[in-house]
């Protein structure tokens, strides 16, 4: 009597695909559980020992408060949005150029890196005073602090990618004959992508930390502001439940930008790199 081998390969490849399943619900499941039941546990808090709104508002009338002041924190958001964006943008163009400089000289690497250091390690809230003092305009000096703060991740972690191609390989390539570009284009840039969308992760987080800590900073108010500035407001009136609507946003837009990054990284690392395939649980 003999076996069919398709008869057998089909449930093991049926069983590893119920796994997948698994594994991928389990991974959105799972931590959207533990929130639901840290939401409700909070709610219950308040409810329970009728704590004032003022102190500590429910989760409940968090929603309704950001619901019912949209119109006024929509515009806000956007404004946090445009200069996260920016700011990260005009990091990851600065830290990719300035590491390829790096890269392809160690004598620039010496004489500009501790300058890089330096910014990385002076507290954003001990610069922005002196850049809002020498910028002129507002927006601009915000720009320049969260530009700061999102700067030096995308630069180290893509020198240490474009330094991280095996030796080897690089001398298999001077001994056919490659040229730089065919260098840079093939080896180079393979090996310092998984590194440079890990700083784009940190980096994404850390220039909407910048725009809204620099902001913080200058103090800015009026219409054409960002979160900050509603989080600033509504301490200065005590209406906690706007604070924590405004929060709510910046943590909303902080998970946005890690999951996009994190998505981004899966979906150019995920069919080769070690760090992105997928491994049953």
């Amino acid at each position: 009597m003999t076996t069919d081998p398709d008869s057998l390969v089909n449930p093991a490849v049926q069983a590893l695909e119920r796994g997948r399943r698994r594994e991928a619900a389990g991974r959105v499941l799972l931590p959207l559980l533990v929130v639901g039941v840290l939401l409700l546990g909070w709610e219950a808090l308040v409810r329970v020992n009728g704590i004032p709104h003022y102190i500590l508002p429910a989760p409940s009338l968090v929603v309704q408060t950001l619901v019912k002041n949209w119109g006024n924190l929509a515009p806000s958001l956007w404004f946090t949005v445009k200069l996260t964006l920016m700011a990260l943008g005009a990091a990851v163009v600065g830290g990719v150029l300035i590491a390829m400089a790096f890269a392809l000289s160690k004598w620039v690497e010496i004489a500009l890196f501790p300058i890089a250091v330096v910014l990385q390690v002076t507290p954003i809230v001990a610069i922005a005073p002196l850049i809002l003092i020498y910028v002129d305009s507002t927006a601009s000096a915000l720009l320049i602090c969260a530009w700061i703060v999102a700067f030096f991740p995308i630069l180290s972690n893509t020198v240490i990618g474009l330094k991280s191609a095996d030796s080897n390989l690089r001398d298999l390539y001077q001994l056919y004959g490659a040229t730089p570009w065919q260098c840079f284009r093939w080896l180079l840039v393979p090996s310092a992508l998984p590194y440079f969308l890990g700083g784009l992760k940190i980096a994404g987080g850390l220039s909407l930390i910048g725009a809204v800590v620099a902001e913080f900073t200058a103090g800015a108010a009026g219409r054409d502001t960002g979160l900050a500035s509603r989080i600033l407001e509504s301490s200065f009136r005590t209406e906690i439940p706007m604070m924590f609507a405004a929060l709510l946003l910046v943590s909303l837009l902080g998970i946005v930008i890690f999951i996009a990054f994190a998505a981004l990284a899966k979906l150019l690392l995920g069919h080769w790199h070690e760090s992105e395939l997928r491994r049953e649980l």
